[in-house]
């Protein structure tokens, strides 16, 4: 063999081995590339996924803290009613008729009068005279009050607190959830 024969075999041989290698590297650079653009798929659908749980979650935190503020709302206007029902029912007690104020506040002296005898009685300025025939009493003094009368013992250990607004708050607490139930159901 020459040696010409021989550098073309060597040289024929290391251009396969050659191609070989760049096959090789080929595949390789496209299995990598072709892994990279799997894991960036999978990162792609993980980051979407998070995305779309972040959008739902905030969508709730959104829609619940809506119906939150909804309900506050609901519920200061519930109150806000409640108090103004409060107020005119008051009102309407301390505007009655004075005939009808008047056998109110006998009944309320009688009642008294089984707890406390001859209570001395307080009532409010320019309604004495709705109790003039009202027996069973002690001392009638009128005073700057809302409507209603106070009983009082002669030592004022005892007293008994009838005005209007006091009986109406004893009713409104205890009755308050049937209250709030005939107004808004």
């Amino acid at each position: 063999m020459s040696l010409d024969k021989i550098a073309d075999e060597i040289l024929g041989n290391a251009s396969k081995e050659a191609d070989n290698i760049v096959k090789n590297a080929e595949n390789e650079r496209s299995r990598i590339l072709l892994e990279a653009d799997q894991k960036i798929e999978n990162m792609r659908k993980a980051e979407e996924k998070e995305l779309q749980e972040s959008i739902e979650r905030m969508k709730r935190q959104e829609i619940s803290s809506a119906e939150l503020d909804a309900k506050k709302i609901v519920l200061n206007k519930r109150k806000d009613i409640l108090n103004r029902t409060f107020e005119e029912m008051l009102a309407e007690l301390s505007e009655m008729d004075a005939n009808e104020k008047g056998g109110i506040y006998k009944k309320i002296v009688d009642q008294g009068s089984k707890v406390i005898p001859s209570p001395k009685v307080l009532c409010p300025i320019g309604e004495k005279n709705l109790l003039a025939d009202v027996d069973g009493m002690g001392k009638l003094t009128e005073t700057d009050m809302e409507s209603g009368l106070i009983l009082e013992s002669k030592d004022g250990t005892v007293r008994l607190d009838f005005r209007f607004r006091t009986i109406l708050e004893g009713i409104w607490d205890q009755d308050l959830k049937e209250i709030s139930n005939i107004l808004f159901e």
